[in-house]
């Protein structure tokens, strides 16, 4: 699908916010809300528009700690990494699971109440599956999100 000038101003103001009225995204698009309705509808069908999401604050809901984890797996041979992908994604704390190239194997971002609760979700969870190996940990200080390049 090629996008035009107005598919990607629509898509810059879905990203800022997602869940605002047809209405109040026609009005600032100056299209009338079924031109607006059919040109969201054409994106979803197309595949550029996957769904929307609402984005918790983490730490309003009780998560203060937010830490990367860099894993390489000990022994790729034995644990598939199918089999690591479904044991790391049934652990809540989990946010996302990247499959990387690089030092590590996966880069997996993990939500936490403290810093004890994250030793206790690193020790007791992440470190007992089978074929981790080293482990990386970055302690999230701040974060700015920015729009994509669209």
């Amino acid at each position: 699908m090629i996008l035009d000038d107005l598919d990607r101003r629509i898509l810059r103001a879905l990203q800022r916010d997602a869940a605002q009225p047809t209405t109040q995204l026609s009005a600032k698009l100056g299209l009338s809300q079924p031109a607006t309705w059919r040109r969201i509808r054409r994106l979803q069908d197309a595949g550029v528009l996957a769904g929307r999401q609402i984005r918790l604050n983490a730490e309003k809901v009780g998560f203060g700690v937010t830490v990367f984890l860099g894993v390489k797996l000990a022994t790729k041979g034995r644990v598939s990494l199918e089999d690591f992908e479904r044991a790391i994604g049934a652990i809540p704390e989990v946010q996302t699971v990247d499959h990387v190239l690089g030092l590590y194997d996966y880069r997996l971002r993990v939500v936490a109440r403290d810093l004890a609760d994250f030793e206790r979700v690193l020790r007791r969870r992440i470190m007992t599956l089978p074929g981790v190996g080293d482990v990386e940990a970055n302690v999230l200080l701040s974060e700015e999100r920015r729009p994509g390049p669209i």
